[in-house]
């Protein structure tokens, strides 16, 4: 579903990338780890085109999207959906508002909406909130939000960016065991971003390991607990790396 091939992203001269190679498979939950300011992110918004690669390309669905126009980017984009570290929740919006707007060019009208809105807010486990405001919601109700603003267009793919950050440990596992979830029901191609140990482990089939820009680790959690690379044994028990 997705691959970089000798990627590097060097904004103003700032190596963020150094040398990215990555494939990820159709369908799997991929888990990127390490710590704040490996990169992580970086690659999450080079998959879906919000930033471009220096050198090397992006795949998407086996199109390189590094050169393409926005307007070809744009029909790309629709494949895959987001969920940002902060939901990304336009504020003067309901949550009616907030999940259509992935709609606002199609001709649907009004009690079309209405109810695709419902059915979309009912496969993320909400019901009963689409004239709610943002800051209305707890924490965990917004990331459902925004992932159902994700999902709305039927995307291939779900990037989900430190989906459980600033989150109590039961809300944590409730978004985690929704992400597995929706990549069966859906049958998408998950990549998630994040730093918890735990989390990674929980739902990921393959996780690689991010350090200094470089992919240092690729292979399943098994694999990475019986790795003997000093990298990954420090990032699994708290050492330094």
């Amino acid at each position: 579903m997705f691959e970089l091939r000798n990627v590097y992203y060097t904004p103003g001269g700032n190596q963020i990338l150094k040398n990215i190679s990555l494939s990820i498979k159709r369908g799997e939950i991929f888990v990127i780890m390490g710590l704040s300011g490996a990169g992580k992110s970086t690659i999450l918004r080079l998959l879906n085109g919000l930033i471009k690669a220096n050198s090397g390309s992006v795949l998407v669905d086996g199109v390189d999207i590094t050169g393409l126009s926005e307007k070809a980017l744009a029909e790309v984009r629709r494949k895959v959906g987001m969920l940002f570290q902060s939901a990304a929740l336009f504020d003067s919006l309901t949550v009616a508002e907030n999940v259509s707007f992935a709609w606002r060019n199609e001709k649907i009208n009004d009690i079309q909406k209405r109810e695709m809105v419902r059915e979309t807010l009912s496969v993320v486990g909400l019901v009963g909130v689409e004239d709610k405001m943002p800051s209305e919601l707890s924490g965990g109700m917004k990331k459902r939000v925004g992932l159902a603003r994700a999902i709305a267009m039927k995307p291939q793919a779900l990037l989900y960016d430190e989906p459980t950050s600033g989150l109590d440990p039961m809300t944590s596992n409730t978004i985690l065991e929704l992400i597995k979830d929706l990549n069966e029901r859906l049958q998408v191609t998950s990549v998630v971003v994040t730093h918890e140990l735990a989390s990674a482990f929980a739902i990921a089939d393959r996780v690689a390991l991010l350090h200094d820009g470089k992919i240092v680790f690729v292979g399943s959690v098994s694999e990475m607990e019986e790795a003997n690379i000093p990298l990954v044994k420090n990032f699994i028990t708290g050492g330094k790396i």
